[in-house]
């Protein structure tokens, strides 16, 4: 019994210890004093064991499951983007497959020099910035990695998803001090800009950046000086061969892309279907209901000037349904319908850019090699996506060496790349540009080298 008053007295001091603003704990009015109390704090979580680690992960993916369907309710309705069920669906991905301290694999090296040991090691404070389409699941998916990993982290999120993601830190920062961690090991601050994040950026004790987000906060943090990822924008084309089974390609195709209303990165982007089968294809993705073309030349192009701002996609209809985005050019369309559809040429900008919206464009190409070739040159050189749709192993083989992407899928929607309905671990953090790939929690340590030397070669 004295054990027990004496856990509860320390959860109940760790939290009157935490920074606290109305938006929650961990929440500070300004940037230095969130980094500086984060720092205190990850010094102190150097002092838990591994198994002190694991019990506080285990209490962040309690809290995904238990607010899964409240935090993705509140995200739908703060930002307009995406879908309730995909984001439950999403957050509890987080919670059931994202690597814990199990990832962190020591490696040994003996000899007759002796012993070396290379562990992983945290990097101490990270900064991290997320983005407003994946607010709730990179703020988790981040925090299971990094703190397995050892460090604290300091979040900085983006202003249009601030309520949802301030209550997620809230909420995860109460999980884990009744975990017995020390208070203030994941802060933000209450009203997160751009100075906020630049104060962030180049704070000293800041030791390592990590931003999920667009090029802009991509480049901001590769010029920071600091060890730094990137997870940026990506352009996934789904190339569809002459062998595929064109039903089931039309239907995954149809899942992958719609998926939370197109705003997952590794989502299908644009089709590049070879000329002997896209008949079908289109057949087939008509016939099964979740998809409208739309064939009006003037349609289409006034749907161009609705959904398209310059050379960006319109906000406004980022993550939007694809009854609203219709619409918004005066058709109706039954709710049952997931994509618009719209046959055009590769130049269009519509497959240019990425949309992220369930808006899919449909090129014809003559024949494989045309399909890669243009895959290559539509991907942009993001290194991020690529799906391809076939039973000829030699075209997979060979698209999948050309494109170079983090993630390659074959013969399925593209979510099965991240995890869902595919096998292996998730992240949303995908680190092209800094070349990472999937994040976890080895991503976020350093190596560290401890030599023994002329002793404890047992051999």
């Amino acid at each position: 019994m004295a054990g027990e008053i004496e856990v509860l007295v320390k959860q109940v001091m760790n939290r009157l210890q935490g920074g606290t603003t109305g938006s929650g704990l961990g929440i500070f009015k300004n940037m230095n004093d969130a980094v500086e109390a984060c720092a205190r704090a990850q010094k102190e979580y150097m002092k838990c064991s591994l198994a002190d680690r694991t019990r506080i992960i285990n209490a962040i993916r309690r809290v995904v499951y238990d607010n899964a369907e409240e935090l993705s309710r509140l995200t739908v309705e703060e930002t307009r983007m995406g879908n309730y069920e995909d984001k439950v669906a999403k957050n509890r991905l987080v919670a059931d497959k994202t690597p814990g301290v199990e990832d962190l694999v020591s490696e040994a090296m003996t000899g007759d020099n002796g012993l070396t040991l290379i562990e992983l090691s945290p990097f101490g404070v990270i900064g991290a910035i997320t983005p407003t389409t994946n607010p709730t699941e990179t703020l988790f998916c981040n925090s299971i990695g990094m703190l397995a990993a050892g460090n604290g982290v300091v979040f900085s999120p983006h202003p249009t998803a601030k309520n949802v993601s301030l209550k997620t830190i809230d909420l995860i920062n109460r999980a884990i001090i009744d975990a017995g961690a020390p208070p203030n090991l994941i802060t933000a601050v209450e009203n997160p800009t751009l100075e906020e994040t630049n104060v962030m950026v180049k704070h000293p004790r800041v030791n390592m950046l990590v931003a999920t987000g667009g090029p802009g906060v991509v480049k901001v943090v590769l010029s920071s000086g600091k060890k730094a990822i990137g997870a940026g924008a990506g352009n996934p084309p789904a190339v569809v061969d002459e062998s595929a089974n064109i039903e089931k390609a039309a239907i995954d195709i149809i899942k992958g892309c719609s998926f939370d209303n197109n705003l997952p990165c590794v989502a299908e982007k644009e089709v590049l279907v070879e000329e002997k089968v896209a008949d079908y294809l289109v057949f087939s993705m008509k016939g099964s209901g979740l998809a409208h073309f739309i064939e009006d030349p003037a349609l289409i192009k006034r749907l161009e000037e609705k959904i398209i701002s310059g050379e960006n996609p319109n906000k406004n209809f980022i993550g939007r349904s694809a009854q609203v985005i219709a619409e918004s050019v005066g058709l109706k369309i039954d709710g049952k319908i997931k994509v618009l559809c719209v046959e055009v040429p590769f130049e269009h900008p519509f497959v240019q850019h990425e949309l992220m919206m369930p808006v899919l464009p449909i090129v014809r190409v003559k024949d494989f090699d045309d399909a890669m070739k243009k895959a290559i040159e539509v991907e942009h050189g993001y290194r991020h996506t690529a799906i391809m749709h076939s039973r000829n192993v030699e075209h997979l083989s060979a698209l999948a060496k050309a494109m170079q992407t983090t993630i390659f899928v074959k013969n399925a929607p593209s979510y099965a790349g991240i995890g869902v309905g595919g096998e292996g671990c998730t992240t949303f953090t995908i680190a092209g540009p800094t070349g990472e790939g999937l994040t976890s929690a080895r991503t976020f340590t350093r190596k560290r080298r401890c030599v023994l030397a002329d002793s404890f070669n047992i051999r």
